[in-house]
């Protein structure tokens, strides 16, 4: 495994791609009545479908089967937190087995009255195996060193609270 230095000589500069798509199909548009579905075209070729979060515009218009850009937030800010814990682990030879995150972000409106997605608590249930078991010391540094490596993390103005099991 590369060490964390050289991992960061080689990825100095990356850029990322998505294609958002939208159509209006048969709404008047302007009466503010259209439908909020889209889709998330990502470089390998996924096509996510998307929607606005029914809690900001009510069904019909939105589709809560879709993913929103809240949820998504959200689950970046999982993702990316859990992926440096694995490869953290794995490097101090900790085996993990499974690792589970019930992440909850909250929307709540800032000093200016703007609505923001404020904090975002990082709930992970992990199952350590093998013969080398962290303690809970190295559970608490891997969580705080994957937090302090996450590129979401360190892109994002919101509170991260991580709450271990």
């Amino acid at each position: 495994m590369k060490d964390r230095t050289s991992i960061e000589a080689t990825a100095s500069v990356s850029a990322y791609t998505t294609t958002v798509s939208w159509r209006r199909r048969d709404a008047v548009f302007s009466d503010n009545r259209y439908s909020r579905e889209h889709t998330w075209t990502f470089d390998g070729g996924v096509v996510v479908p998307a929607s606005s979060s029914p809690h900001v515009v009510p069904i019909p218009l939105s589709n809560a089967a879709n993913v929103d850009p809240e949820e998504s937030y959200v689950a970046a800010i999982s993702s990316c937190h859990m992926l440096f814990f694995l490869g953290l682990a794995a490097a101090r030879t900790f085996v993990i087995d499974s690792y589970d995150d019930a992440a909850v972000g909250v929307m709540e409106k800032n000093e200016n009255g703007k609505m923001w997605m404020s904090r975002v608590t990082l709930r992970p249930k992990i199952v350590f195996s093998g013969t080398s078991l962290p303690s809970t010391a190295d559970i608490n540094a891997l969580h705080h060193d994957s937090h302090a490596q996450c590129y979401i993390a360190n892109s994002v103005k919101t509170e991260i609270v991580i709450q271990a099991a």
